[in-house]
């Protein structure tokens, strides 16, 4: 048995999340694939993974086993290209992950035209509204809003304009109290969207204080969708809060309009994730080299839309 192949095919079967798919991606027939998975359980002496005909699931073991594996071959990838020198193109699959909104709407054309450059890469693109760990879920590169606390990683600063804001449509806005602070809030219909708070939301404090004010509330409508909030606050159903990029576009057409712009907290940082040594990988610095500028260029466009009219 190839260790190493037997590694690749465990690790590609977890991320396609059945045979079928782990075949079609390396080109090999369903049969061959849980042929490599059986051998690389009898080696290892543990079930990996718990199959049923439409799914997989993994063991205990196999979730240990498949965060080493692709360390492994993460490692084997790099002391290639080191041998290889210069001499070595950008190729192989590029695992990408983005906040969803973020990731389909400003990453997204960006990895279009990246994939347009580079016939030898191929790209897998994570677009998860939740922590992603870079090493152990075999991600290459990550797109991150807010401050970092991990320094293991190199980062690289995109912007940081990416602001929470509240909103409500013009029609909703002018046949309701009208919103000059916080506290105002309480008056209103609140469309909480789940990731923001669904009981509270918290701003600056006020001049000579160090406490956040807090606003709390019982909300008439809880989503767990961007998409849901912004086109519902739209359509005059009350107020809500989000990233100012999810709400570029309807503040610049005139559909929403954001309220209590001085009262939000700083700015958000966005940065763009790799881990040590994967800036030698000739797919992942090349992508880096890309999509740097561009993204810089894009979020500036977005920050300038959501701000509200003067």
């Amino acid at each position: 048995m190839d260790r190493i192949d037997a590694m690749k095919v465990f690790v590609t079967a977890v991320e396609e999340g059945s045979l079928a798919g782990a075949a079609r991606r390396l080109k090999r027939s369903p049969t061959a694939i849980s042929r490599a998975l059986s051998l690389l359980e009898q080696h290892v002496g543990v079930e990996l993974l718990h199959r049923t005909t439409r799914s997989l699931k993994l063991s205990d073991a196999g979730q240990r086993y498949v965060e080493a594996c692709r360390r492994v071959l993460i490692d084997l990838e790099e002391a290639d290209i080191v041998a290889g020198g210069e001499r070595s193109a950008p190729r192989g699959v590029l695992t990408i992950s983005a906040p969803p909104i973020l990731g389909e709407e400003v990453l997204r054309p960006i990895l279009d035209d990246f994939l347009q450059e580079h016939a030898n890469v191929a790209v897998r693109f994570l677009m998860l509204d939740r922590f992603v760990n870079l090493i152990d879920e075999g991600v290459d590169v990550a797109l991150r809003i807010g401050n970092l606390t991990d320094s293991t990683h190199i980062s690289i600063r995109i912007g940081g304009d990416v602001r929470r804001v509240v909103v409500a449509s013009p029609q909703y806005l002018a046949s309701n109290a009208a919103i000059s602070e916080p506290s105002d809030l309480s008056k209103h219909q609140i469309i909480a969207f789940s990731n923001f708070g669904l009981e509270s939301w918290s701003f600056t404090p006020v001049s000579g204080s160090s406490i956040p004010r807090t606003v709390h509330f019982s909300p008439r409508y809880v989503v767990n969708s961007v998409r849901a909030a912004t086109a519902s606050a739209a359509a005059g159903m009350g107020v809500t809060r989000l990233y100012s990029y999810h709400v570029a576009e309807f503040v610049r057409d005139g559909r929403l309009q954001v309220v209590l712009d001085s009262d939000e907290p700083d700015a958000l940082p966005v940065h763009l994730l790799t881990p040590q040594g994967r800036t030698a990988v000739p797919k992942v610095r090349a992508f880096i080299d890309f999509a740097v500028p561009r993204l810089r260029s894009e979020l500036a466009r977005i920050a300038t839309q959501a701000r509200p009219a003067p």
